[in-house]
């Protein structure tokens, strides 16, 4: 299913000692170096988005995203060629925003048949014990029904990034969107921003892990507590992502990346997907 990460020739210049082997990566890392990718889908570069669909994906039809699975190795293949300043966050390959990503599951003998693709070009495949098939496609010529609304982009969190325990950035992110959902200045007392921020003041004062509030513990029902709903744009994850990035421990980190499966990237998500409806 991967061939691994791929090792690229490192300058041995003196003026490049200094920096660190991500930083000196002189071409990003493609589709045709981590999977058996041919045509133009081999030669375009692992970008974030195309990582966060594959992820989307596997959660809707494996209810979470599995080590050594696409989406994993796309994730870190994504995570480095933004790291290096090859892709952008909101970079999307063509390949994967038109022709769309996909996870299907079948049957075959009682056994269940996952098949990962991008393009149409298999990624990668596994046989699990047999149960109700699903499939689930994530592409513009793939998407059917209504727009994904904030709510829905939140209650996503839950499942991709639920056990992670809220800090202030994760509270600010989901503050943006339900501002950019309702339209208020502030949050809702009571709402999911509200709950949200409560958590994360509580969770700064836990002693142990264990005591503290989940993602999925404020997400899981985020759309019955936006007074609010509508569709994700363009605007609303650049807004969330702006918000969700901002913390003095991700300015002073060099990637500036957002959690992966969090806020931002759920709602990236949305947005690609929406527009592509």
């Amino acid at each position: 299913m991967s061939h691994g990460q791929p090792v690229r020739p490192q300058s041995h210049d003196d003026d490049d000692e200094h920096l660190s082997p991500i930083s000196q990566l002189q071409q990003p890392i493609t589709y045709g170096d981590v999977f058996r990718a041919s045509g133009d889908l081999a030669s375009k570069p692992i970008s974030p988005q195309d990582a966060a669909a594959m992820q989307a994906a596997e959660i809707q039809v494996l209810g979470k995203t599995h080590k050594g699975t696409p989406a994993d190795n796309m994730q870190s293949a994504a995570v480095i060629n933004q790291m290096a300043g090859h892709v952008e966050h909101f970079d999307f390959t063509d390949i994967a925003k038109n022709q769309g990503v996909s996870v299907t599951e079948t049957k075959a003998d009682g056994q269940r048949i996952i098949t990962e693709a991008v393009g149409g070009q298999i990624l990668g495949q596994h046989v699990e014990q047999d149960g109700p098939t699903v499939a689930s496609t994530i592409g513009s010529a793939a998407i059917d029904g209504d727009p994904i609304s904030i709510g829905e982009a939140l209650e996503a969190v839950a499942i991709s990034a639920g056990d992670k325990a809220v800090d202030q950035s994760d509270a600010a992110a989901i503050t943006a969107a339900e501002i950019r959902a309702t339209g208020n200045k502030r949050a809702v007392p009571g709402g999911v921003a509200d709950t949200a921020q409560n958590a994360a003041s509580m969770n700064t004062h836990a002693r142990h892990r264990e005591d503290m509030t989940k993602l999925s513990d404020v997400l899981m029902d985020a759309t019955e507590k936006l007074a609010v709903d509508r569709a994700v744009t363009k605007e609303d994850a650049e807004a969330v992502y702006a918000t969700e990035v901002q913390f003095p421990w991700r300015r002073d980190s060099p990637e500036m990346l957002a959690t992966p499966g969090g806020v931002a990237s759920s709602m990236a998500t949305a947005a690609q997907l929406n527009e592509q409806k």
